[in-house]
């Protein structure tokens, strides 16, 4: 294989830009050219392709967000798109396509692979919520981001002995909720997984309010319900002074934490390798710190299953 491309798709995430670089920088080690496609599948078939060198990725590594922006396609779920996307890489000569996303983007990785063209995925989303991966590209910096924010919110809080309910990101995943609420602190974490009433949050804080505790973090993913409805039952039924904030966007940028860089690295520099071996229709993941691959079929199957061990160790920890 002597010609590759790679292209991010739906939701940017740190780390992105460190796998670009590790897939650009490992293909030209390989004596390969590599090619880079602007604004993800909409870009692919409208033939953004452009050849990438070694320094063309210099200075990303540290930097949030891509450098060949991201878009969603609707066209491209289509045959016709997918064929379109195929006939502009083979006509630059383009043999393989490492493509960094999340289920959509993989989803139309699997199909590109179907239709004989050799793809391999990255996965790429804050949410954390791809099967085959104990850990998605990004999902590390957004749970520091969210950390951060639990961190100021609760000096406030303290401050004025209010309630703070903090919706956070992840679509129908709670692992951020759960990971920056443990981390944090947090008294009550809401997550799509588990199902809570808000009898028992309200119960928790007034059994914290007889103990003396005059603010508390709780924290609730998207997934779940919007923090207003948590505040404001809150407020009905307990007379609590209630504050909402919603983290939203600023979760997905930023710089990498040192754990992104080094993950989109290494998975960069192993997309590249599947593809030099001739593979197609997979996933690079991470399981216990090394380096797997996954076939797509099993990634769209395999449920991603919560840790409910750490939900069971945050409710005793936040007593």
């Amino acid at each position: 294989m002597q010609k590759i491309a790679v292209l991010t798709s739906g939701g940017d995430a740190p780390g992105m830009n460190a796998a670009v670089r590790a897939v650009v920088r490992r293909g030209i080690s390989y004596g390969m050219e590599v090619y880079g496609i602007n604004h993800g599948y909409e870009g692919l078939m409208h033939g953004q392709i452009t050849l990438m060198d070694a320094g063309s990725v210099g200075d990303i590594i540290q930097r949030g967000g891509t450098i060949l922006h991201s878009s969603r396609s609707e066209e491209f779920k289509t045959d016709a798109g997918q064929q379109r996307g195929i006939d502009e890489l083979r006509r630059k000569g383009i043999e393989g396509l490492v493509v960094i996303g999340g289920d959509g983007s993989f989803r139309g990785a699997q199909r590109l692979s179907d239709k004989g063209f050799s793809t391999i995925g990255i996965p790429g989303t804050i949410d954390n919520d791809i099967s085959g991966t104990e850990m998605t590209l990004g999902f590390d910096t957004a749970v520091n981001t969210v950390l951060e924010a639990i961190d100021k919110i609760r000096d406030t809080a303290t401050s004025h002995e209010r309630i703070f309910v903090v919706e956070v990101m992840g679509r129908h995943c709670g692992d951020i909720a759960l990971w920056a609420g443990l981390s944090g602190g947090a008294e009550s974490i809401l997550i799509p997984e588990v199902n809570v009433e808000i009898t028992d949050v309200i119960h928790r804080l007034l059994e914290g309010n007889k103990r003396g505790k005059k603010h508390s973090i709780i924290i609730v993913a998207e997934g779940v319900c919007p923090a207003s409805e948590i505040a404001q039952r809150i407020k009905k039924e307990a007379g609590l002074d209630t504050r909402v904030t919603v983290l939203g966007h600023v979760q997905r940028g930023g710089s990498p934490s040192a754990f992104d860089r080094m993950l989109g690295s290494r998975l960069g520099a192993k997309a590249v390798d599947l593809l030099r071996e001739g593979q197609s229709g997979k996933m690079v993941g991470i399981q216990r710190n090394r380096i797997t691959e996954v076939d797509f079929a099993d990634v769209f199957t395999i449920e991603n299953d919560i840790d409910l061990d750490m939900y069971e160790l945050s409710k005793t920890l936040s007593i």
